[in-house]
């Protein structure tokens, strides 16, 4: 098997550390042809969509690719924002950030960058420019705190089939989860204690997480046991009571049987019960994106309001919240023992230029 050509070396240049935060992915633009390309590289992972490739493939081209893209671009369209898809752009505020932090916290020789599994950035072109830069030690920071083989594996066959043809592999390191990690906890906490401060405490609090076929679970998918432990936590942090919170799961697709209980038909049955006021949290998702903006405050609000409810309240995600991207810090350093993080003269001259400019990029995302 031909293997890509080596980038050019000099003997004596420091090798440099980087850590890649990996996202879900979004379409290019809020349109038909970008929403059908991203929904094409997405639906074909079989990771995500376990049924034979033959009767998927027909599935996939013949009715969901031609008649899903454009309500899919619809929806898209009324999240978008002039900075772009929400998810890619916090996504990339929280790598700034995280940069910054490190740097620090003392470790300026480690280079942080965004990639998604879909779309673009894509972790190949990502991987390549850090292979450019003599990146030769790359911790794999997946945007998702537990663990499924839908999203974290995924991004690893991804990892891996690129370095499948790369002569010179790096050193490579891959967070599996962090869904118990403290740091990921108490950002979680201090974001419902931040809204309940400004809006009041609702009657009940939804965690609702992203929803997996109830197939994965049975076949030993560790998702469903650690979005539970999540939720017990964070309930433990904020001092609620079993009766206080609930868990459910969204983003149900297809006619099989997903994790339950399903978010929207749960809220519709607690406003026909006579709940008033409900908060909801997303803890699954470490950025807002189409199925917190516009699922969930949008539609889930609709849903419940119509059922008879008066109040529905959107805990928005971690984003760029101060506590979260010490969360993300705490998490990183954890995976960056043992590897020289201190910079050279050299690579300090250079981290100050790169610094500079991701102050700017910062800037021009809106980000201080």
């Amino acid at each position: 098997m031909p293997f890509r050509k080596e980038p050019p070396f000099t003997h004596g240049t420091p090798t440099r550390n980087a850590v890649v935060l990996v996202n879900l992915g979004t379409p290019d633009a809020p349109t038909t042809p970008a929403v059908r390309r991203y929904l094409k590289e997405f639906l074909s992972d079989p990771r995500v969509v376990e049924i034979p490739r033959a009767i998927w493939w027909m599935i996939l081209h013949l009715v969901i690719l031609p008649f899903r893209s454009s309500k899919s671009a619809a929806k898209y369209a009324s999240i978008w924002t002039k900075e772009g898809s929400p998810l890619k752009v916090h996504t990339q505020k929280q790598a700034i950030l995280l940069r910054g932090l490190l740097g620090e916290r003392g470790h300026d020789s480690v280079k942080v960058v965004m990639a998604m599994r879909y779309g673009s950035p894509s972790i190949p072109e990502v991987l390549d420019q850090l292979k450019a830069e003599n990146c030769d030690r790359i911790a794999i920071l997946p945007a998702y705190p537990q663990y499924s083989g839908t999203t974290t594996g995924s991004i690893s066959d991804a990892v891996f089939a690129h370095y499948a043809g790369v002569r010179n592999v790096p050193e490579l390191r891959m967070i599996k989860h962090y869904h118990d990690q403290d740091g990921y906890i108490d950002a979680l906490r201090d974001t419902v204690l931040a809204h309940w401060k400004v809006n009041g405490r609702g009657d009940k609090l939804v965690m609702s997480f992203h929803g997996v076929p109830k197939r994965t679970l049975m076949l030993g998918d560790p998702y469903h046991c650690e979005c539970h432990k999540s939720a017990r936590l964070l309930a433990s942090k904020l001092g609620l009571s079993s009766e206080q919170y609930l868990v459910t799961f969204q983003s149900r697709f297809g006619k099989a049987e997903w994790l339950q209980p399903y978010t929207a038909p749960t809220l519709v049955q607690m406003a026909k019960d006579g709940l008033k006021r409900v908060d909801l949290i997303c803890p699954g998702f470490t950025s807002d994106c189409l199925e917190t903006l516009e699922e969930i405050a949008m539609e889930a609000k609709h849903d419940f309001e119509a059922a008879g409810g008066r109040e529905f309240h959107y805990i928005a995600c971690l984003n760029e919240s101060p506590s979260w991207i010490a969360g993300l810090a705490d998490i990183t350093e954890q995976h960056l023992l043992g590897w020289n993080t201190k910079a050279t003269p050299a690579q300090r001259a250079a981290e100050k230029q790169d610094k500079e400019t991701g102050r700017r990029s910062a800037a021009a995302l809106g980000s201080s």
